[in-house]
């Protein structure tokens, strides 16, 4: 398992510095415009003042945008499960999907290793990405503060990209299980794509309607806390998102194990294959 982990580690070493540094650098840009932003509170008040209360209802309460804290929750940690969503829904959906469909998965397991040690390895091996992504973006954060009068340490800056992880992690393990079930990995990234968004806006415009209040509770970006986390760190929600995350996985490697692989190409619909051969022995006359 190993040499798998190491493998895949190289493989996605240009993502993980890709992606990673694509936060840090949001981080350096958004973090010192704390200090211009609160000078001209005044300014910016008077401009929101004319705008539509639902529009302000997303916005939600100024004293609290005008914090450090709420700051960096509007303008850098809110978009950051929908941003690195998509990398989970790319990535997951491709763990052993995408080797079986470019006809090498065969290939690699006919080498001394198990299934499941592949399965583990290249999980893993993600899971250790997407934590090196998070890093590279809270070092950008932290030294992105450090350039205004942000005064948040750097240890309670790390929290909100732990809850980030689980809301990931959910969304890539999604992606994992779904390849092994649906016929292609195109359709597994598209339909967690589909989640990723759906649960995304449901989540945001349950601030402007309390009917969606009791469907947002069923969303996993609901538990992601973004900045929230600096104010109060929710532990229940993270175990939650990472316990589906677990059931996920239990399901992927279990579908993994018992799956025939194929050669080459995308799979098909076996209940369509299946009526198939039964319409067709059923009208084979008898011999």
């Amino acid at each position: 398992m190993t040499t798998i982990l190491r493998d895949m580690l190289s493989r996605l070493r240009g993502q993980m510095l890709g992606w990673g540094l694509a936060l840090a650098v949001l981080a350096l840009i958004v973090a010192p415009l704390y200090d211009t932003a609160v000078q001209q509170r005044a300014q910016i008040e008077q401009l929101l003042g004319g705008l539509p209360p639902e529009f302000m209802a997303l916005i939600g309460n100024l004293d609290r945008m005008f914090s450090p804290v709420g700051f960096l929750d509007a303008r850098y940690f809110t978009l950051l499960p929908l941003l690195l969503g998509v990398f989970a829904a790319v990535m997951g959906s491709g763990l052993i999907a995408a080797d079986e469909e470019n006809g090498t998965l065969d290939l690699i397991l006919a080498q001394p290793i198990s299934r499941a040690q592949l399965f583990a390895g290249r999980l893993i091996a993600f899971a250790i990405t997407l934590a090196g992504i998070c890093a590279i973006g809270w070092l950008g954060l932290v030294i992105g503060t450090r350039l205004s009068t942000i005064a948040i340490g750097w240890i309670e800056l790390a929290l909100p990209f732990v809850s980030l992880i689980g809301v990931v992690l959910w969304f890539g393990t999604l992606a994992l299980m779904l390849s092994l079930i649906l016929p292609s990995r195109r359709s597994a990234a598209m339909l967690t794509g589909l989640v990723l968004v759906v649960s995304f806006f449901v989540t945001t415009l349950a601030r402007l309607s309390p009917n969606l209040s009791r469907l947002a509770v069923l969303m996993p970006t609901y538990y992601y806390q973004g900045g929230s986390a600096l104010d109060n760190f929710d532990l229940g929600g993270l175990v939650g998102l990472l316990l589906f995350s677990v059931i996920f996985t239990a399901i992927a490697l279990r579908r993994f194990q018992r799956r025939d692989i194929r050669i080459a190409g995308e799979g098909g619909w076996r209940i369509r294959r299946q009526r198939f051969a039964k319409q067709t022995a059923h009208k084979a006359p008898p011999q």
